[in-house]
């Protein structure tokens, strides 16, 4: 049986990604991108914006605000319920800080100061950070227009795990670490 050709729809999940995008294949993706998107969470093909920025009225939308401390900006974009708030400002073109994007670490934390935000996946931080109003924008639903503000990474993983480090440092030994290392 000869292989058949992919069809033009099919094609961009069949192609080996590439790290560097040629201006051409790079504007050939983001008009696909513009038809659909299929996220993570639901594994459901979802609208997003078109080429006139409007949204498809079965999913709601929310206007999100991020001050962001570190640069001194302030970034306002329109994200759909189902979409992961990293995620659509990267399509927009905004740059937020992140590292792992699996909501894991506490690159992308902020804080929220008004709305709420679902956010089922993020492991980077407790429960009891949640209800302090901490969020990841790499795992993060909003389910309301929200306004966050960007966190210094250090400052959350203290408050994640300072407790646990509150001793002191710990003493390095030489002799355990050359036994654990089998004495290479």
């Amino acid at each position: 049986m000869d292989a058949q050709a992919l069809c033009n729809v099919c094609t961009p999940f069949h192609r080996k990604p590439t790290l560097f995008r040629s201006p051409i294949a790079f504007s050939n993706s983001l008009k696909f991108r513009r038809k659909m998107t299929v996220t993570s969470e639901l594994q459901t093909t979802t609208p997003t914006p078109s080429v006139n920025g409007a949204y498809s009225q079965s999913v709601r939308t929310h206007k999100v605000t991020v001050n962001d401390r570190q640069r001194g900006l302030v970034h306002e974009f329109v994200v759909p319920e189902d979409q992961y708030i990293l995620h659509t400002a990267e399509d927009q073109d905004i740059s937020l800080p992140f590292a792992c994007r699996h909501g894991c670490c506490t690159s992308c934390a902020v804080r929220i100061k008004s709305g709420e935000i679902r956010q089922p996946e993020a492991l980077g931080i407790s429960a009891e950070l949640k209800a302090k109003g901490y969020a990841l924008l790499c795992v993060g639903f909003p389910t309301s227009d929200i306004e966050v503000e960007t966190q210094d990474e250090d400052e959350v993983y203290w408050l994640q795990f300072g407790r646990y480090f509150a001793r002191g440092p710990i003493e390095r030994d030489d002799y355990a670490l050359e036994l654990a290392m089998g004495d290479e």
